[in-house]
C-alpha cells in the first residue's frame, strides 16, 4: 500500500492493468506470429512491472521467466513459454474486470 497509496490508487492501477492487458495480450500474440521478439520483449517488460503488485509469486516468476527468454531465446521456445503464460494473463484480466465491475456497482 505504501507504493500504491490508498484504495483509489489501487483502483486506478487496476484500471491501468485491465486496459494494458486488454490491449497488449492481442498485440503480443500478433508479434509472436510475425516473429517480432523485440516487440514481445518490450510488452512483456511492461507487464512485468505490474506483476509484483497484483500477482501471486508463481505468476510473477513465470512472467519474469518468459520476459527474460524473450530477450535472447529461440522464437519457438518463446512461443511455447508464452502459450503457458497467456491463459494466466487472460485469467488475471478477467479477475481484474470482475473486481472493477463489482466496485463500480458499489
Amino acid at each position: 500500500m505504501e507504493f500504491i497509496g490508498d484504495a483509489n490508487g489501487v483502483l486506478s492501477l487496476l484500471n491501468t492493468l485491465h486496459q494494458t492487458l486488454g490491449e497488449d495480450l492481442p498485440k503480443i500474440q500478433a508479434m509472436l506470429d510475425k516473429d517480432d521478439m523485440h516487440g514481445v520483449n518490450r510488452l512483456l517488460h511492461q507487464l512485468k512491472g505490474f506483476t509484483p503488485v497484483f500477482c501471486v509469486d508463481s505468476l510473477v516468476e513465470l512472467v519474469v521467466s518468459v520476459e527474460n527468454l524473450s530477450k535472447h531465446g529461440d522464437s519457438n521456445d518463446i512461443r511455447a513459454a508464452y502459450s503457458r503464460l497467456a491463459p494466466q494473463l487472460e485469467q488475471l484480466r478477467s479477475e481484474v474486470a470482475t473486481h472493477l465491475s463489482l466496485h463500480a456497482q458499489a
